[in-house]
Formats: structure tokens, sequence, C-alpha cells
């Protein structure tokens, strides 16, 4: 919940009793959704103030109610007006059917019909992510991507390739010369190089237009 922004939780009757010793651990620091926790008897209860409640299900139930993706929801819920709550059962049952008949509408993850279940976790994190789409979360900061190399460099890096590669007959035949080298040319810019990685190829080609023993290498005198 917390890796998507949600930190409202409300559990119903919990098996074990709240708070629960265990659920530290397993929350890996998300301690703030845990201090919030409320405690309900019934699953009536826990929706009574929420304007909108969906309910996460993938059987039929014999109830006739929208039927939602995750995506669709989230939509849905950033533009509610009152509280929205979605709705997930215990880990080996699900939702029971009274409790399904209590929402407005029925979400539903799409999923392989062949193997439909999926445990706890992975529906809450489904639908949280669909919700953390719409709202203005942190990007992943993005300070360690250089810009492209100045075009300069990188005619020298495209000149380099063809100082090397000329006398070893990379461009014939003539008449297809100029085809190969806008080809070489094309395949160069694309990844967009930035002045870093331009200069360690610069490297690499001196390295291997180099003639004579590797620096420190054994010298042959036959």
């Amino acid at each position: 919940m917390l890796n998507f922004g949600l930190a409202e939780m409300r559990l119903v009757s919990p098996r074990d009793g709240w708070p629960n010793p265990s659920a530290g651990p397993a929350a890996s620091g998300a301690d703030i959704v845990l201090e919030q926790a409320k405690v309900f008897e019934t699953v009536a209860d826990a929706v009574a103030d929420c304007a909108h409640v969906y309910a996460t299900t993938v059987r039929k139930r014999g109830v006739t109610k929208p039927v939602l993706t995750p995506e669709v929801a989230a939509r849905e819920i950033v533009g509610n007006e009152g509280g929205s709550a979605i709705l997930f059962g215990p880990e080996r049952s699900g939702l029971e059917t009274e409790d399904v008949a209590l929402a407005r509408a029925i979400l539903t993850v799409p999923i392989n019909p062949q193997f439909a279940s999926l445990n706890l976790a992975q529906a809450v994190i489904l639908v949280a992510y669909e919700w953390s789409k719409h709202r203005d979360l942190a990007i992943p900061p993005r300070e360690d991507l250089l810009p492209p190399a100045p075009q300069e460099e990188l005619e020298g890096l495209i000149g380099h390739f063809g100082q090397l590669l000329e006398p070893k007959g990379y461009f014939f035949p003539e008449s297809r010369a100029e085809s190969t080298r806008l080809t070489l040319r094309n395949l160069l810019t694309k990844p967009g190089w930035n002045h870093l990685e331009v200069r360690t190829l610069r490297g690499v080609l001196s390295a291997l237009g180099r003639s004579g023993p590797k620096p420190g290498g054994p010298v042959d005198t036959n």
C-alpha cells in the first residue's frame, strides 16, 4: 500500500487479533499503515462512511453489478466525490457473497482463466499501482543520465572508425562505399552516446589501432 501512496487500512475481525506482533516485520518499515489501521467487527461497519465501494473478486456470485478493471476503477476513484473503499477478502477464501453484495461495483483483474488465483499481496499491488498512476508520486531521479555528446565529438568517433576501417578494405567495393559509410553513420548515431561513452569508444579504437606488443606483455624476438 505505502509503496503506491496508500496508508488508510481497515481490518475486519482480524483472525489473529490486533495489533499483531507479526505484522511489523512483515510490513518492512511501512509502520504508518499499521499504526493508523482501524479495526471493525463487520464489513458493513468498515465501509459505512464510504460513498463508493468496490469488491475485488474473480468469481461470479449471482450478484448483478458493474464489473471494472483496476485501471477503470482507479480513474473512477480519483474523480469520485466522497470516500472510496476497495474490499479485499482473506487469503484463502476471498470475499463472502454478503460482502460483495455491499459493493457498488466489482473490481476484477484481467487474468488467465485457466489460472485465475492471485494472492492477497498481488491483488493489492495491482490495484494500488493503477491508482498511483493518477497521483503525483515522485519519479525516480535521473541525475545519473548524461546528455548526448555534442555532434563534434560524435563526428570524431565516426571519423575514427573510418580511419581504422579504410586500410582494412571495409569500404570495398568502391561502388558500395558511400552506402556502407552511411549505414555505419546511422548505426553510430542511433544510441545517443554521451561524452563519456564516446570517449570510451575512442579509447577502444585507439587501442585496437596500435601496433606492437601489449604494454607489459611478452615480446617475441624470433
